[in-house]
């Protein structure tokens, strides 16, 4: 029987272990034991001709392609209620590719001053009097890589259409981008580039070790243009949330995306956006697959996903409330304090009359089984 072509499979034939790094490691071992006896299952039995199936546990793992539905199931119902009744807009910020090297050596300082200089960016414009004047509300979700699983660092940014006033009055925004483009990107650039060069001054670039080279590429960065996209993605309705989901919790590829696993290769589809976004068939040599699906694991522990503005956490429930009270609209509604659990229903697939019910848990064929971390993003 041929190996079926996936992530995990292409793990288990190309990986070589000696090269990792102790996250990219632990990333492996997740992939390579979800859904497999490693994790131990459920077995199910029919209510009516007594047949058993194995349900085998996913390592939910967050850089891992197969168990990212439920994740961003999860995640999207529970946004769900933040929606306002407004325009959103998705804008992307993306850093050169000039950076990548950095982003090897440094990923969480590069990352972290991404985040950062991003919001100081929108929120400089949101603040501006001849603006909106006031405090925006941002979603940003970090992607790293492009279509063809290259390094390809950018930020998607999804904002509510207005901003709330220090009076309590919501401003609302107009046009198709939210702001203009082009002084985005420069604004963007000056503040990313100037965090860099602090961080190089605190030697937090201390793996950057070639003489001059940290003043070079960023005198040479303030000369190029950056590239900022910026437009009203949908009008208020319970698809945005969707929308919201499609950027949050997917991984490099999805394992729908491979079409073909040999001896020595990985054949994957992907977008060509530089040729009016035709899709095409990409034939990578299969170590160099894997070495570029393990360039987008993340640093343990760094959150992926931030709330800026009036959406962040800690003052999002308040904020939320006052500006459905300016746009005279009702209150968000209350959740359940005793919410029912909804229980699943399978059809047995052996009788097709009878149901399959939990008979007991299975435990894992590894001595040292793996233990998911649980992760909001």
């Amino acid at each position: 029987m041929t190996e079926p072509a996936t992530v995990q499979a292409a793990l288990n034939r190309f990986l070589c272990p000696e090269r990792l790094s102790p996250q990219q490691a632990k990333v492996c071992r997740h992939l390579q034991a979800c859904r497999t006896e490693a994790m131990g299952c459920l077995r199910w039995a029919c209510t009516e001709c007594g047949h058993t199936q194995d349900v085998f546990h996913g390592c939910r793992d967050r850089h891992c392609p197969q168990c990212q539905a439920h994740t961003t199931r999860v995640w999207a119902e529970r946004q769900q209620k933040d929606l306002l009744p407004l325009r959103y807009y998705h804008v992307v910020f993306t850093l050169p590719h000039a950076l990548n090297g950095w982003i090897q050596l440094h990923p969480e300082v590069l990352y972290n001053r991404l985040f950062a200089s991003t919001w100081d960016t929108l929120r400089t414009f949101g603040e501006a009097p001849r603006r909106l004047h006031g405090q925006l509300g941002v979603t940003a979700v970090l992607h790293t890589w492009g279509q063809n699983l290259s390094q390809h660092v950018h930020l998607h940014c999804l904002i509510p259409g207005g901003a709330l006033q220090s009076d309590g009055r919501w401003r609302m925004s107009r046009g198709h981008s939210l702001f203009p483009v082009r002084a985005l990107s420069r604004c963007f650039r000056g503040k990313m580039v100037a965090r860099l060069r602090e961080a190089a001054t605190r030697d937090e670039l201390f793996r950057v070790t070639r003489p001059g080279e940290i003043d070079q590429v960023l005198d040479q960065l303030m000369t190029t243009e950056w590239v900022v996209y910026a437009k009203d993605c949908v009008d208020y309705t319970d698809h945005v949330v969707h929308y919201l989901a499609r950027y949050t919790h997917r991984s490099a590829i999805t394992n729908s995306r491979i079409l073909a696993l040999d001896d020595a290769s990985v054949t994957l589809r992907y977008k060509d956006y530089r040729d009016h976004g035709k899709e095409k068939h990409l034939r990578l040599d299969g170590t160099e697959f894997v070495r570029r699906y393990l360039l987008h694991v993340l640093p343990k522990g760094f959150m992926r996903i931030r709330h800026f503005g009036f959406l962040a956490n800690r003052c999002r429930l308040a904020k939320l409330a006052q500006i459905r009270h300016a746009l005279h609209q009702p209150p968000a509604p209350k959740e359940s304090e005793d919410p029912q659990p909804s229980v699943a229903v399978f059809p047995c697939p052996q009788c097709r009359t009878g149901q399959l019910q939990i008979l007991r848990p299975v435990s894992p064929t590894s001595p040292n089984p793996v233990l998911p971390e649980h992760r909001r993003s």
